[in-house]
Protein backbone atom coordinates (compact mmCIF):
# COMPACT_ATOMS: atom_id res chain seq x y z
CA UNK A 1 0.00 0.00 0.00
CA UNK A 2 1.07 3.14 -1.09
CA UNK A 3 0.34 6.93 -0.18
CA UNK A 4 -0.36 8.20 -3.52
CA UNK A 5 0.56 6.64 -7.26
CA UNK A 6 0.25 9.19 -9.76
CA UNK A 7 -0.60 7.07 -13.16
CA UNK A 8 0.22 7.23 -16.72
CA UNK A 9 3.01 10.17 -16.08
CA UNK A 10 5.31 11.21 -19.10
CA UNK A 11 8.52 12.40 -17.64
CA UNK A 12 11.01 14.86 -18.82
CA UNK A 13 13.67 12.08 -19.98
CA UNK A 14 11.09 11.13 -22.69
CA UNK A 15 9.87 7.77 -20.65
CA UNK A 16 5.79 7.57 -21.31
CA UNK A 17 2.99 6.22 -19.51
CA UNK A 18 4.85 5.69 -16.23
CA UNK A 19 3.44 5.03 -12.36
CA UNK A 20 5.10 7.25 -9.85
CA UNK A 21 4.18 5.79 -6.59
CA UNK A 22 4.95 7.54 -3.10
CA UNK A 23 5.19 6.23 0.54
CA UNK A 24 6.34 8.12 3.94
CA UNK A 25 7.12 11.75 1.55
CA UNK A 26 9.21 9.76 -0.60
CA UNK A 27 9.09 8.38 -4.26
CA UNK A 28 9.61 4.81 -4.17
CA UNK A 29 9.06 3.12 -7.25
CA UNK A 30 9.02 4.77 -10.96
CA UNK A 31 7.58 1.98 -13.37
CA UNK A 32 5.17 1.24 -16.00
CA UNK A 33 1.31 -0.26 -14.45
CA UNK A 34 2.90 -0.38 -10.74
CA UNK A 35 0.55 -3.63 -9.34
CA UNK A 36 -0.46 -2.24 -5.83
CA UNK A 37 -3.00 -0.25 -4.42
CA UNK A 38 -2.57 3.44 -2.74
CA UNK A 39 -4.84 5.99 -0.44
CA UNK A 40 -5.19 7.67 -3.37
CA UNK A 41 -4.66 7.46 -7.17
CA UNK A 42 -4.81 10.41 -9.99
CA UNK A 43 -4.49 9.37 -13.80
CA UNK A 44 -2.05 11.38 -14.88
CA UNK A 45 -3.43 10.46 -19.00
CA UNK A 46 -0.27 11.23 -20.52
CA UNK A 47 0.50 14.61 -19.25
CA UNK A 48 4.18 15.88 -17.86
CA UNK A 49 5.32 15.11 -14.24
CA UNK A 50 8.03 16.70 -13.33
CA UNK A 51 10.05 17.43 -10.44
CA UNK A 52 9.48 21.06 -8.85
CA UNK A 53 10.50 24.36 -10.60
CA UNK A 54 13.89 25.97 -9.39
CA UNK A 55 14.61 29.69 -9.11
CA UNK A 56 18.13 30.05 -8.33
CA UNK A 57 18.27 33.95 -8.58
CA UNK A 58 15.62 36.08 -7.22
CA UNK A 59 15.12 39.57 -5.16
CA UNK A 60 12.35 38.32 -2.92
CA UNK A 61 12.76 41.94 -0.66
CA UNK A 62 11.68 43.99 -3.50
CA UNK A 63 9.22 41.76 -4.97
CA UNK A 64 5.52 43.72 -5.44
CA UNK A 65 6.80 46.97 -4.48
CA UNK A 66 6.18 47.82 -8.24
CA UNK A 67 5.42 52.31 -7.83
CA UNK A 68 7.18 52.88 -5.09
CA UNK A 69 8.37 55.29 -4.42
CA UNK A 70 7.58 55.59 -7.89
CA UNK A 71 7.73 54.31 -11.25
CA UNK A 72 10.76 54.02 -13.03
CA UNK A 73 10.50 55.83 -15.79
CA UNK A 74 13.74 54.80 -17.90
CA UNK A 75 13.44 51.82 -16.97
CA UNK A 76 16.29 51.21 -16.79
CA UNK A 77 19.16 49.00 -14.30
CA UNK A 78 20.28 52.05 -12.65
CA UNK A 79 17.41 53.93 -12.50
CA UNK A 80 15.95 50.62 -10.59
CA UNK A 81 19.22 50.95 -7.73
CA UNK A 82 17.93 54.82 -7.69
CA UNK A 83 14.44 53.73 -6.93
CA UNK A 84 15.08 51.06 -4.62
CA UNK A 85 17.66 53.17 -2.70
CA UNK A 86 14.46 55.63 -2.29
CA UNK A 87 12.79 53.08 -1.18
CA UNK A 88 15.08 51.38 1.05
CA UNK A 89 15.05 53.81 4.27
CA UNK A 90 10.91 53.95 4.49
CA UNK A 91 11.11 49.38 4.75
CA UNK A 92 9.37 47.76 7.28
CA UNK A 93 9.65 44.41 8.39
CA UNK A 94 5.81 43.90 8.20
CA UNK A 95 5.98 45.03 4.48
CA UNK A 96 8.50 43.27 3.66
CA UNK A 97 7.46 40.10 4.99
CA UNK A 98 3.78 40.21 3.98
CA UNK A 99 5.15 40.94 0.17
CA UNK A 100 7.83 38.02 0.36
CA UNK A 101 4.67 35.82 1.55
CA UNK A 102 2.34 36.95 -1.25
CA UNK A 103 4.77 35.95 -3.52
CA UNK A 104 5.50 33.01 -1.85
CA UNK A 105 1.91 31.85 -2.44
CA UNK A 106 1.73 32.74 -6.45
CA UNK A 107 5.28 30.32 -6.53
CA UNK A 108 3.68 27.77 -5.36
CA UNK A 109 0.63 27.24 -7.33
CA UNK A 110 3.24 27.67 -9.91
CA UNK A 111 4.85 24.73 -8.91
CA UNK A 112 8.14 26.83 -7.25
CA UNK A 113 9.47 24.89 -4.61
CA UNK A 114 12.83 26.42 -4.53
CA UNK A 115 14.03 29.84 -4.67
CA UNK A 116 17.39 31.58 -3.29
CA UNK A 117 16.88 34.76 -2.57
CA UNK A 118 19.79 37.73 -2.74
CA UNK A 119 19.14 40.52 0.39
CA UNK A 120 20.76 43.31 0.41
CA UNK A 121 22.95 44.35 3.31
CA UNK A 122 23.68 48.05 2.39
CA UNK A 123 21.52 49.84 5.07
CA UNK A 124 22.99 49.00 8.35
CA UNK A 125 19.78 48.62 9.96
CA UNK A 126 19.62 45.61 8.29
CA UNK A 127 15.79 45.31 7.78
CA UNK A 128 15.85 43.55 4.68
CA UNK A 129 17.95 40.49 6.28
CA UNK A 130 15.72 40.44 9.60
CA UNK A 131 12.52 39.92 7.71
CA UNK A 132 13.76 37.85 4.91
CA UNK A 133 15.02 35.74 8.02
CA UNK A 134 11.25 35.56 9.23
CA UNK A 135 10.14 34.60 5.98
CA UNK A 136 12.43 32.09 5.23
CA UNK A 137 11.03 30.26 8.32
CA UNK A 138 7.59 30.74 7.79
CA UNK A 139 7.78 29.23 4.36
CA UNK A 140 10.01 26.44 5.13
CA UNK A 141 7.33 23.48 5.09
CA UNK A 142 7.12 24.02 1.69
CA UNK A 143 9.76 26.22 -0.18
CA UNK A 144 13.41 25.69 0.52
CA UNK A 145 14.05 29.41 0.74
CA UNK A 146 18.11 30.23 0.76
CA UNK A 147 19.73 33.82 1.52
CA UNK A 148 22.47 35.54 -0.41
CA UNK A 149 24.47 38.56 1.90
CA UNK A 150 24.21 41.01 -1.29
CA UNK A 151 26.10 44.25 -1.25
CA UNK A 152 23.52 45.88 -3.31
CA UNK A 153 25.47 49.70 -3.02
CA UNK A 154 28.92 47.67 -3.40
CA UNK A 155 30.78 45.95 -1.07
CA UNK A 156 33.75 48.80 -0.90
CA UNK A 157 31.64 51.54 -2.01
CA UNK A 158 28.46 51.74 0.39
CA UNK A 159 29.91 53.59 3.56
CA UNK A 160 29.57 50.52 5.81
CA UNK A 161 29.19 47.96 2.86
CA UNK A 162 32.02 45.49 4.44
CA UNK A 163 30.59 45.35 8.09
CA UNK A 164 26.82 44.99 7.25
CA UNK A 165 27.06 42.32 4.82
CA UNK A 166 29.54 40.66 7.94
CA UNK A 167 27.21 40.94 10.49
CA UNK A 168 24.06 39.74 7.88
CA UNK A 169 26.21 36.33 7.56
CA UNK A 170 26.57 36.49 11.34
CA UNK A 171 22.70 36.93 11.89
CA UNK A 172 22.47 33.35 9.93
CA UNK A 173 22.05 34.18 6.06
CA UNK A 174 24.78 31.55 4.60
CA UNK A 175 26.03 32.65 0.66
CA UNK A 176 28.04 35.25 0.07
CA UNK A 177 27.25 37.82 -2.37
CA UNK A 178 28.83 40.46 -4.41
CA UNK A 179 28.70 43.12 -7.26
CA UNK A 180 31.85 43.68 -8.11
CA UNK A 181 31.02 45.73 -11.30
CA UNK A 182 29.15 48.21 -9.42
CA UNK A 183 32.14 49.30 -7.01
CA UNK A 184 34.22 52.76 -8.08
CA UNK A 185 36.48 51.39 -9.98
CA UNK A 186 37.30 48.11 -11.94
CA UNK A 187 40.42 47.38 -9.40
CA UNK A 188 37.71 48.04 -6.19
CA UNK A 189 35.83 45.46 -7.97
CA UNK A 190 38.35 43.01 -8.42
CA UNK A 191 39.13 43.57 -5.15
CA UNK A 192 35.74 42.72 -3.72
CA UNK A 193 36.06 39.87 -5.56
CA UNK A 194 39.08 38.54 -3.65
CA UNK A 195 37.56 39.89 -0.59
CA UNK A 196 34.37 37.98 -0.60
CA UNK A 197 36.01 34.99 -1.92
CA UNK A 198 38.57 35.03 0.86
CA UNK A 199 35.32 35.50 3.30
CA UNK A 200 33.64 32.90 2.24
CA UNK A 201 36.51 30.04 1.97
CA UNK A 202 37.11 31.27 6.06
CA UNK A 203 33.59 30.81 6.54
CA UNK A 204 32.92 27.06 4.69
CA UNK A 205 30.32 29.26 2.47
CA UNK A 206 29.13 29.19 -1.00
CA UNK A 207 29.27 32.09 -3.37
CA UNK A 208 26.90 34.23 -5.43
CA UNK A 209 27.90 36.78 -7.25
CA UNK A 210 25.76 39.52 -9.21
CA UNK A 211 28.90 39.99 -12.00
CA UNK A 212 29.42 41.58 -15.50
CA UNK A 213 25.48 42.86 -15.39
CA UNK A 214 27.04 45.35 -18.25
CA UNK A 215 27.31 45.86 -22.12
CA UNK A 216 30.71 46.84 -21.31
CA UNK A 217 33.12 43.91 -22.90
CA UNK A 218 35.73 45.36 -20.58
CA UNK A 219 34.05 44.14 -17.43
CA UNK A 220 35.85 41.23 -16.48
CA UNK A 221 35.28 40.72 -13.05
CA UNK A 222 33.90 36.91 -14.00
CA UNK A 223 37.31 36.19 -14.69
CA UNK A 224 38.79 37.10 -11.01
CA UNK A 225 35.58 34.98 -9.53
CA UNK A 226 36.85 31.55 -11.38
CA UNK A 227 40.57 32.58 -10.64
CA UNK A 228 39.51 32.84 -6.83
CA UNK A 229 37.19 30.29 -6.94
CA UNK A 230 40.16 27.72 -7.32
CA UNK A 231 42.55 29.55 -5.32
CA UNK A 232 40.26 29.13 -2.32
CA UNK A 233 39.26 25.36 -3.79
CA UNK A 234 35.71 26.84 -3.91
CA UNK A 235 35.03 24.46 -7.07
CA UNK A 236 30.97 23.78 -7.13
CA UNK A 237 30.11 25.98 -4.33
CA UNK A 238 29.92 29.28 -6.66
CA UNK A 239 27.88 31.06 -8.57
CA UNK A 240 28.30 33.77 -11.49
CA UNK A 241 25.17 35.25 -12.23
CA UNK A 242 23.70 37.61 -14.84
CA UNK A 243 27.31 37.26 -17.07
CA UNK A 244 25.78 39.49 -19.51
CA UNK A 245 28.76 41.49 -20.60
CA UNK A 246 29.95 38.07 -22.35
CA UNK A 247 27.52 39.05 -24.55
CA UNK A 248 29.67 41.55 -25.75
CA UNK A 249 33.03 40.39 -25.65
CA UNK A 250 35.62 39.52 -28.64
CA UNK A 251 35.87 36.26 -29.76
CA UNK A 252 39.03 34.96 -28.82
CA UNK A 253 38.56 36.18 -25.41
CA UNK A 254 35.98 33.96 -24.24
CA UNK A 255 37.53 31.09 -26.32
CA UNK A 256 40.04 31.70 -23.14
CA UNK A 257 37.05 32.76 -20.53
CA UNK A 258 34.79 29.56 -20.90
CA UNK A 259 37.16 26.94 -20.51
CA UNK A 260 38.36 29.65 -16.78
CA UNK A 261 34.69 29.07 -15.78
CA UNK A 262 34.64 25.03 -16.68
CA UNK A 263 37.49 24.54 -14.84
CA UNK A 264 36.82 26.06 -12.21
CA UNK A 265 33.23 23.89 -12.17
CA UNK A 266 31.34 27.49 -11.60
CA UNK A 267 27.63 27.68 -11.46
CA UNK A 268 26.47 30.50 -14.03
CA UNK A 269 23.17 31.66 -13.96
CA UNK A 270 21.70 33.97 -16.93
CA UNK A 271 18.17 35.88 -16.12
CA UNK A 272 16.41 35.78 -19.74
CA UNK A 273 13.56 38.37 -18.72
CA UNK A 274 15.46 41.16 -16.91
CA UNK A 275 19.10 40.52 -19.21
CA UNK A 276 16.51 40.95 -22.27
CA UNK A 277 14.80 44.21 -20.94
CA UNK A 278 17.52 45.86 -19.13
CA UNK A 279 20.68 45.43 -21.23
CA UNK A 280 21.73 47.73 -24.63
CA UNK A 281 19.99 50.37 -22.99
CA UNK A 282 23.17 52.92 -24.83
CA UNK A 283 22.60 51.35 -28.03
CA UNK A 284 20.71 52.80 -30.91
CA UNK A 285 21.11 50.19 -33.73
CA UNK A 286 22.46 47.49 -33.77
CA UNK A 287 20.91 46.86 -30.25
CA UNK A 288 22.48 43.99 -28.54
CA UNK A 289 20.28 41.80 -26.68
CA UNK A 290 22.66 41.33 -23.62
CA UNK A 291 22.27 37.48 -22.62
CA UNK A 292 25.15 35.55 -22.01
CA UNK A 293 26.37 33.23 -24.30
CA UNK A 294 24.42 30.63 -23.19
CA UNK A 295 24.58 27.62 -25.79
CA UNK A 296 28.70 28.11 -25.43
CA UNK A 297 28.38 27.74 -21.60
CA UNK A 298 25.80 24.47 -21.72
CA UNK A 299 28.39 23.40 -24.95
CA UNK A 300 31.82 23.33 -22.32
CA UNK A 301 30.04 20.99 -19.53
CA UNK A 302 29.36 24.36 -17.41
CA UNK A 303 26.13 24.14 -15.48
CA UNK A 304 23.20 26.74 -16.53
CA UNK A 305 20.57 27.49 -14.86
CA UNK A 306 18.08 30.32 -15.02
CA UNK A 307 16.95 32.77 -12.76
CA UNK A 308 13.68 34.91 -12.72
CA UNK A 309 15.35 37.73 -10.78
CA UNK A 310 12.43 40.06 -10.59
CA UNK A 311 8.43 40.30 -10.24
CA UNK A 312 6.72 43.67 -9.94
CA UNK A 313 9.84 45.65 -8.52
CA UNK A 314 11.78 48.75 -9.63
CA UNK A 315 13.94 47.11 -12.22
CA UNK A 316 10.42 45.06 -13.15
CA UNK A 317 7.44 45.76 -13.88
CA UNK A 318 6.64 42.30 -15.38
CA UNK A 319 6.65 38.72 -14.07
CA UNK A 320 4.49 36.23 -12.79
CA UNK A 321 6.57 33.94 -10.34
CA UNK A 322 6.28 31.26 -13.77
CA UNK A 323 9.72 29.59 -14.58
CA UNK A 324 8.23 28.65 -17.80
CA UNK A 325 7.71 31.94 -18.74
CA UNK A 326 11.89 32.38 -18.49
CA UNK A 327 12.43 29.55 -19.88
CA UNK A 328 10.02 30.93 -22.71
CA UNK A 329 12.37 34.38 -22.82
CA UNK A 330 15.55 31.88 -22.87
CA UNK A 331 14.67 29.81 -26.04
CA UNK A 332 14.23 33.12 -28.24
CA UNK A 333 16.98 34.69 -26.48
CA UNK A 334 19.58 32.42 -26.97
CA UNK A 335 18.01 30.83 -30.07
CA UNK A 336 17.84 27.22 -28.85
CA UNK A 337 14.77 26.20 -30.69
CA UNK A 338 15.33 22.20 -31.44
CA UNK A 339 13.77 19.69 -29.51
CA UNK A 340 17.04 18.98 -27.87
CA UNK A 341 17.44 22.91 -26.66
CA UNK A 342 14.08 22.97 -25.45
CA UNK A 343 14.82 19.71 -23.46
CA UNK A 344 18.16 21.31 -22.09
CA UNK A 345 16.05 24.82 -21.41
CA UNK A 346 13.43 22.41 -18.98
CA UNK A 347 16.36 20.95 -17.14
CA UNK A 348 17.88 24.22 -16.40
CA UNK A 349 14.79 25.35 -14.62
CA UNK A 350 14.89 21.87 -12.69
CA UNK A 351 18.02 19.88 -12.22
CA UNK A 352 20.66 22.18 -12.86
CA UNK A 353 19.15 24.76 -11.02
CA UNK A 354 18.87 22.40 -8.03
CA UNK A 355 22.16 21.55 -9.00
CA UNK A 356 23.59 25.31 -8.46
CA UNK A 357 21.33 25.37 -4.91
CA UNK A 358 23.08 22.36 -3.88
CA UNK A 359 19.29 20.70 -3.08
CA UNK A 360 19.33 17.11 -1.62
CA UNK A 361 17.30 14.26 -2.46
CA UNK A 362 15.80 16.60 -5.45
CA UNK A 363 14.56 14.51 -8.80
CA UNK A 364 12.70 11.79 -10.27
CA UNK A 365 14.17 8.52 -8.85
CA UNK A 366 13.79 6.34 -6.19
CA UNK A 367 14.55 7.54 -2.93
CA UNK A 368 13.90 11.20 -3.73
CA UNK A 369 11.52 13.72 -1.71
CA UNK A 370 8.21 13.25 -3.14
CA UNK A 371 8.39 16.78 -4.37
CA UNK A 372 7.11 17.28 -8.04
CA UNK A 373 4.70 18.89 -10.14
CA UNK A 374 2.29 17.76 -13.09
CA UNK A 375 1.87 20.29 -16.25
CA UNK A 376 -0.90 20.09 -18.48
CA UNK A 377 1.82 19.27 -21.47
CA UNK A 378 2.86 15.99 -22.65
CA UNK A 379 7.16 16.50 -22.78
CA UNK A 380 9.50 19.67 -21.93
CA UNK A 381 9.03 21.03 -25.06
CA UNK A 382 4.77 21.55 -25.09
CA UNK A 383 5.48 22.88 -21.20
CA UNK A 384 7.83 25.60 -22.98
CA UNK A 385 5.71 26.60 -25.68
CA UNK A 386 2.55 26.97 -23.50
CA UNK A 387 3.81 27.97 -20.35
CA UNK A 388 1.28 25.26 -19.47
CA UNK A 389 -0.71 25.31 -16.65
CA UNK A 390 0.71 23.33 -13.17
CA UNK A 391 -2.08 21.32 -12.50
CA UNK A 392 -0.84 19.72 -9.12
CA UNK A 393 1.91 20.70 -7.31
CA UNK A 394 3.04 17.78 -4.56
CA UNK A 395 5.20 18.56 -1.66
CA UNK A 396 6.15 15.25 0.55
CA UNK A 397 3.70 13.46 -1.45
CA UNK A 398 0.89 15.99 -0.48
CA UNK A 399 -1.13 17.93 -2.96
CA UNK A 400 -0.66 21.33 -1.85
CA UNK A 401 -1.62 23.19 -5.01
CA UNK A 402 -4.12 22.55 -8.18
CA UNK A 403 -4.89 24.35 -11.04
CA UNK A 404 -8.00 23.40 -13.52
CA UNK A 405 -6.56 22.74 -17.18
CA UNK A 406 -6.50 25.43 -19.31
CA UNK A 407 -9.87 24.67 -21.51
CA UNK A 408 -11.78 26.53 -24.38
CA UNK A 409 -15.34 26.51 -25.04
CA UNK A 410 -15.74 26.82 -28.79
CA UNK A 411 -19.58 27.58 -29.90
CA UNK A 412 -19.22 27.26 -33.53
CA UNK A 413 -21.85 24.63 -35.24
CA UNK A 414 -19.51 21.31 -36.62
CA UNK A 415 -16.39 22.08 -34.38
CA UNK A 416 -15.57 20.53 -31.20
CA UNK A 417 -16.98 22.04 -28.22
CA UNK A 418 -14.18 21.96 -25.93
CA UNK A 419 -10.35 23.05 -26.99
CA UNK A 420 -7.61 21.91 -24.63
CA UNK A 421 -4.18 23.54 -26.46
CA UNK A 422 -2.00 20.58 -25.25
CA UNK A 423 -3.93 17.76 -27.11
CA UNK A 424 -4.24 17.56 -31.27
CA UNK A 425 -1.68 20.72 -32.09
CA UNK A 426 1.91 19.78 -32.18
CA UNK A 427 3.51 16.85 -34.26
CA UNK A 428 4.32 13.26 -32.91
CA UNK A 429 7.80 13.74 -32.40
Amino acid sequence: MFDLILRRANLPDGRKAQDIAIRDGKIAEIAPNIDATAQEEIDATGRLASPPFVDPHFHMDATLSLGLPRMNRSGTLLEGIALWGELRPTLTIDALVSRALRYCDLAVTQGLLAIRTHVDTSDPKLTTVQAMLEVQQKVKPYIDLQLVAFPQDGYFRAPEGVQSLTRALDMGVNIVGGIPHFERTMAEGQASVEALCRLAAERGLPVDMHCDETDDPQSRHVETLAQQTIRHGLQGRVAGSHLTSMHSMDNYYVSKLIPLIAESQMNVIPNPLINIMLQGRHDSYPKRRGMTRVPELMAAGINVSFGHDCVMDPWYAMGSGDMLEVGHMAIHSAQMGSLEDKTKIFNALTINSAKTMGLENYGLAPGCNADLILLQARDPAEALRLKATKLLVIKSGKIIARTAPRIGSLFLDGRPSDIDPAIGFAPDY
